[in-house]
């Protein structure tokens, strides 16, 4: 049994300000959806990919959809891989709080202490650590730009 998509979820609130311009978290929109940088950035890069339209989860889209879902996904690693010293990218699909599709990724650095580094980030840092670094417009500008522009150009070449 499906859930109800609802227009009071955050993911739709997101969208809908996305698509209205008025997402300050808009890195690039993308075939499948819109790329926005996390509002906490405890793990510089962290992003979020929101599906356009709001769909309950990656089952409901049709095999093509899915494809181009997964493949945009994998150009924001991509990207983060190559802007960020990141040296590697976590993926994740829960829908367990925003009962919709929406696609976390998180960069992971070797700077993080090794018992943090080798679980996921919900496991290894606390709420209060994950919120420790909150998206802020001004210092997040330039890395925005820098994903922004490599993304549009690793979509272009698909």
């Amino acid at each position: 049994m499906a859930i109800e998509v609802k227009e009071s979820d955050t993911v739709h609130q997101r969208v809908r300000a996305a698509q209205e311009g008025k997402n300050p978290t808009v890195i690039c929109n993308v075939p499948s959806g819109w790329v926005v940088l996390g509002d906490q950035q405890h793990l510089r890069g962290y992003c979020l990919l929101l599906p356009d339209p709001v769909v309950n989860d990656l089952n409901a889209l049709s095999t093509q959809e899915r494809l181009q879902y997964l493949s945009d996904m994998a150009v924001v690693g991509d990207a983060l891989l190559e802007v960020t010293d990141s040296y590697r990218i976590n993926y994740s699909i829960l829908g367990n709080t925003d009962a919709v599709l929406h696609a976390h990724i998180r960069p992971r650095y070797l700077s993080e202490p090794e018992e943090k580094r080798k679980v996921p980030v919900g496991v290894g840092y606390s709420r209060e650590e994950r919120k420790a670094r909150p998206f802020d417009l001004e210092r997040d500008q330039s890395l925005m730009a820098e994903l922004a522009a490599l993304i549009e150009q690793k979509v272009q070449r698909l």
